[in-house]
């Protein structure tokens, strides 16, 4: 049985994104995240960094190319997902090590300190994908002059 443990994490990019596609033809991006914990001193009035720690996150299928395209080391990201525990065999040790990853159900840039610009990407299947296909257009019932039947 899988314990599934929702996370939200604030950071920043420790690198650019590793984007791949895996054996399966899924689609990834890995990167790492440092969280810093800022704390006000009471006594000096100054905000200090507490300890910093890493997070490892990974996203796959659209998204992850996204994220690739679209963040770079540095940047501040805010990340929903759930917790993953794993482990494997050290190649040079033979010893069983775990692991702790972020699977990212959602990956944006934080607006806290920085201005980004949104490029809407097209659904594969919809209108906008097919340049030469023309999709239905929606228009308010007020002026189809149609009523509202209840």
């Amino acid at each position: 049985m899988t314990t599934k443990i929702p996370v939200t994490i604030e950071g920043n990019l420790t690198g650019d994104p590793e984007y791949g596609t895996g054996e399966s033809g899924n689609e990834y991006a890995r990167f790492s995240v440092a969280v810093n914990d800022r704390r006000l001193n009471r006594e000096t009035g100054v905000w200090e960094d507490g300890d910093t720690v890493f997070h490892r996150v990974v996203v796959f299928d659209r998204q992850a190319g996204n994220v690739a395209r679209s963040l770079s080391r540095g940047d501040n990201v805010i990340i929903a997902g759930e917790l993953r525990f794993g482990s494997y065999t050290d190649k040079e040790s033979g010893q069983t090590r775990e692991t702790r990853d972020i699977v990212a159900d959602n990956v944006g840039a934080s607006l806290k300190f920085a201005t980004v610009g949104v490029e809407r990407a097209p659904k594969a299947s919809g209108p906008a994908a097919d340049a030469s296909a023309s999709g239905p257009v929606a228009v308010p019932v007020s002026s189809t002059g149609a009523g509202l039947a209840r």
